[in-house]
């Protein structure tokens, strides 16, 4: 990918994770009408250093792994600022980026492959268990709110680690880390551990 768009943000993207955002900067704005028109992803990446909104004089440093997110639904809030649904889906590297005009980032950046699947089935029994409770929990609490964007993978455990790594409470650079790894095997293992030290499991 020569020229993909970022928008660097306080989160961190999952591949087959929901992010909606309120989208209101022109730069972003024109970013968003563009994917909407090409039918073209944008990268989300969690800020390095810098802010989210712009700022005169302010650089804002991505970090190198993010994720892609795909538009899925789009709505105007107002004139001028857009309620967008998103879907990520493909993690990738940016290997280098720079600022346009209007102030976008843009990167050239490389796809990285799929999860290797290989985990521990004890483990992966015990975190697939941990995430039915919280759904559970979460469905008990509020009546008709869904977690997760169809389809739900139960038997997928690069998906059963990616939606426990989106709700536990970790830092979010724990979360990129944890994003950033190729082993859904080596995200389950550390996800295990957190939630044994926590009593989760």
């Amino acid at each position: 990918m020569e020229s993909l768009p970022l928008f660097p943000l306080h989160t961190v993207l999952f591949p087959d994770g929901h992010l909606p955002l309120r989208v209101f900067e022109p730069r972003y704005v024109d970013m968003v009408r563009r994917c909407l028109r090409d039918g073209t992803p944008f990268g989300v990446c969690l800020i390095q250093s810098g802010e989210e909104v712009a700022a005169p004089g302010s650089v804002t440093v991505p970090e190198a792994i993010g994720c892609l997110a795909e538009i899925v639904d789009c709505n105007m809030e107002q004139l001028g600022v857009l309620l967008i649904e998103t879907h990520g889906t493909q993690r990738f590297r940016t290997l280098e980026h720079g600022t346009r005009e209007d102030g976008l980032l843009v990167a050239r950046a490389e796809t990285l492959p799929p999860d290797v699947l290989d985990c521990k089935e004890e483990l992966l029994g015990e975190c697939t268990a941990a995430l039915r409770r919280i759904v559970a929990a979460v469905h008990a609490e509020a009546s008709g709110r869904k977690l997760f964007t169809e389809p739900q993978r139960w038997h997928d455990p690069g998906w059963i680690a990616n939606r426990l790594c989106e709700l536990l409470p970790v830092p979010l650079k724990a979360k990129q880390m944890l994003m950033a790894l190729p082993d859904a095997g080596m995200r389950i293992e550390i996800v295990h551990r957190y939630m044994r030290q926590h009593h989760i499991v």
